[in-house]
């Protein structure tokens, strides 16, 4: 799998230089453009003994410790819904909180109430575990994951929150690996600097191999203000 979104890659481009809240959402197109693509390739259970790894954060990296960054999303020039992504301190650990709700004429069509709870380690950017409670449309369910790397596993189980069903799953994990929203985070914390190739693994039950090209640094326009490289 190899994420081609030209634009997606050429906003993280700038993100060396940037406001953080604008590398994170150029992080989050990459990570997202990145699974919605290898979620519809055949899917495996494992990654085998890849040779990609997690890059532990340079010595001088801080973490956007109690910060909220909040999203707006627009479908044919309306609003559409509300996304906010935060990071905290939780003990030893990072907690990743990210939530998306619908709202206007869209949450009449196709209601949307997301979260999801992501924790890692901030020594090594290794996922330890996350939770997601979704209600999309008809559809409710809950997910909680939890990476074991002394058994190179990670387990899966889910809750149909309308039916009772449940889900069980076991899958290789061959090493660290991240997840698909604190890796952008991760990917904002590396050196983007124009050229550089990146591949990192990222885990949402199953693993895939993200391939991200930093090709340029470009302008940033958005609410806040105009931010140059």
């Amino acid at each position: 799998m190899h994420q081609e979104s030209n634009s997606a890659r050429g906003a993280a481009s700038s993100l060396a230089k940037l406001p953080l809240y604008s590398s994170l959402l150029s992080g989050l197109i990459v990570l997202i453009a990145a699974v919605l693509s290898a979620q519809q390739s055949p899917s495996t259970d494992t990654i085998g003994a890849a040779p990609v790894q997690i890059d532990r954060p340079r010595p001088n990296y801080l973490f956007p410790d109690g910060r909220s960054y909040v999203y707006s999303a627009e479908w044919h020039l309306i609003t559409a819904g509300i996304g906010e992504v935060r990071m905290d301190v939780a003990g030893s650990e990072r907690k990743v909180t990210a939530t998306a709700e619908s709202s206007g004429a869209v949450n009449v069509i196709f209601p949307v109430r997301d979260r999801f709870e992501s924790r890692f380690d901030p020594r090594t950017f290794c996922s330890l575990s996350i939770f997601k409670h979704s209600e999309e449309g008809a559809h409710k369910r809950e997910t909680s994951i939890q990476f074991d790397y002394a058994r190179k596993k990670s387990t899966l189980d889910e809750k149909n929150l309308k039916t009772g069903e449940t889900k069980h799953v076991e899958n290789d994990l061959a090493g660290c690996a991240t997840d698909v929203i604190t890796g952008f985070y991760y990917l904002q914390s590396l050196p983007l600097q124009p050229g550089a190739q990146y591949e990192f693994p990222i885990s949402d039950g199953k693993t895939t191999i993200v391939h991200a090209t930093v090709e340029k640094r470009e302008v940033i326009k958005v609410p806040a203000g105009t931010f140059h490289p």
